[in-house]
C-alpha cells in the first residue's frame, strides 16, 4: 500500500481502491442508474444522474479522511466496479458501506475490497472496531459482510433509504480488529 496525496491506495489480489477521480463519474452514474443497486444503499437517490456522480467525487474528494474516506474500487482488467467507503456518524463508531455494478455480483469482488479495506483501516488508519448494516431483504451482502469477518450485533435498525423514500430493517454487525 502507498499513500498519495489524494488519499491511499489499496491493492489486493485482483482489487485497485482508491479515492475517485472525475473521470470515474460516468462510470459510477451507468452503475447507480440501477435502481436495484440504489435501493440497497442508504444515500443514493434514484434515478440517479451524471449530476449526481460528478457531486458524489467532488464530495469525496474533499473529505476529510481523518474521519472518513472513499474508493472506487477497480477489478483488474475491467475498471471501476463499486465504490467502499467508511464515514463516522456523529453518534457511532465508524461504519462502511459499499456497492458493486450488477455486472460484478456473485464474484467475490465486494468481500475481497472489505477485506482490504478492512486491513487497511486496521494497520494504516489504527482503527479497532468498525459497524456496517444491511437491509434485510438483501442477505446477500449480509455474507458479504461475514465472509470478510463482521458478527451479528442481535440489533435491527430503521435506516432510510433515499431510493426507496422509506425506512427499511437493517441488521447491524461489527467487526473488532
Amino acid at each position: 500500500m502507498c499513500v498519495i496525496e489524494k488519499g491511499p491506495i489499496i491493492e489486493t489480489r485482483r482489487l485497485t481502491l482508491r479515492t475517485p477521480r472525475i473521470d470515474d463519474a460516468a462510470r459510477i452514474g451507468e452503475f447507480c442508474g440501477d435502481y436495484a443497486i440504489a435501493k440497497m444503499t442508504t444515500r443514493m437517490p434514484w434515478p440517479y444522474s451524471r449530476a449526481d456522480a460528478d457531486g458524489f467525487v467532488a464530495r469525496c474528494q474533499a473529505q476529510d479522511r481523518r474521519h472518513d474516506t472513499t474508493f472506487v474500487i477497480e477489478l483488474e482488467d475491467e475498471g471501476v466496479v463499486g465504490v467502499m467507503g467508511f464515514f463516522t456518524p456523529a453518534d457511532g463508531h465508524l461504519e462502511v458501506g459499499y456497492w458493486i455494478g450488477r455486472p460484478y455480483w456473485g464474484r467475490g469482488v465486494a468481500t475481497e475490497a472489505t477485506r482490504g479495506a478492512l486491513a487497511w483501516a486496521r494497520s494504516d488508519w489504527r482503527k479497532k472496531v468498525v459497524v456496517a448494516g444491511h437491509f434485510a431483504d438483501n442477505p446477500a451482502s449480509g455474507q458479504v459482510l461475514i465472509n470478510a469477518g463482521f458478527l451479528y450485533t442481535g440489533v435491527v435498525e430503521h435506516k432510510a433509504s433515499a431510493a426507496r423514500g422509506e425506512s427499511v430493517p437493517t441488521r447491524m454487525m461489527v467487526w473488532l480488529a
